[in-house]
């Protein structure tokens, strides 16, 4: 099967987000501390890469999933990429995974 790598992007802050939070934040609730900008991560299987973050993981598994068995996502020009971000609302993390060939 393929090799993937998963690059971290970028990292928001709940300002880069909103204008106007719709909710109270909590004083936490800064960039996620668990990436770095430009993080690499590379996959030979389809197991969680140690030290990624479980709800991350689950948001951008379909989309690796589908690189990993040769597929390609239909939003983007280049074969075997996808940009996607996890499920937090207020600072999401963007990720970019590439199929490597």
């Amino acid at each position: 099967m393929a090799k993937l790598k998963i690059t971290v992007l970028k990292r928001l802050s709940p300002e880069e987000v909103f204008e106007e939070l719709p909710v109270k934040r909590r004083d936490w609730m800064v960039p996620c501390k668990l990436y770095e900008d430009g993080q690499e991560f590379l996959l030979d299987s389809l197991s969680m890469p140690e030290g990624f973050c479980g709800s991350a993981w689950q948001t951008i598994y379909p989309n690796v999933r589908t690189l990993y068995y040769g597929g390609d996502l239909p939003f983007f020009e280049e074969k075997g990429t996808s940009v996607t971000c996890c499920a937090d609302g207020i600072r999401p993390v963007i990720f970019k995974v590439e199929r490597l060939e």
